[in-house]
């Protein structure tokens, strides 16, 4: 892990949907706790997301189990931040 580690959980998703989804920096910039993601975000699919929690597990350094993860944890931008955060504070 290099330079990641020093993100935080918010700034390490913000940069994470810029990458993975390529969302521009200003869209992603604007999104609060309320944003909703999955339904809201055409690129927000099924397979993106596979992507998306890879990518957050080596930014992040931290497991992701597939128990963990469920509709819930994509409705809004603040849900994915809370989890992020949770598995850093693991």
């Amino acid at each position: 892990m290099s330079e990641n580690m020093d993100l935080s959980p918010d700034a390490a998703v913000r940069s994470v949907m810029q990458d993975i989804l390529g969302l521009s920096e200003e869209q992603v910039a604007g999104f609060t706790p309320e944003t909703e993601l999955f339904g809201a975000l055409p690129e927000l699919d099924s397979m993106a997301v596979a992507g998306l929690l890879t990518e957050l597990e080596d930014r992040l350094d931290i497991m992701i189990e597939d128990d963990e993860v469920d509709g819930e944890l994509f409705e809004t931008f603040g849900n994915l931040v809370a989890f992020a955060e949770m598995k850093v504070a693991e």
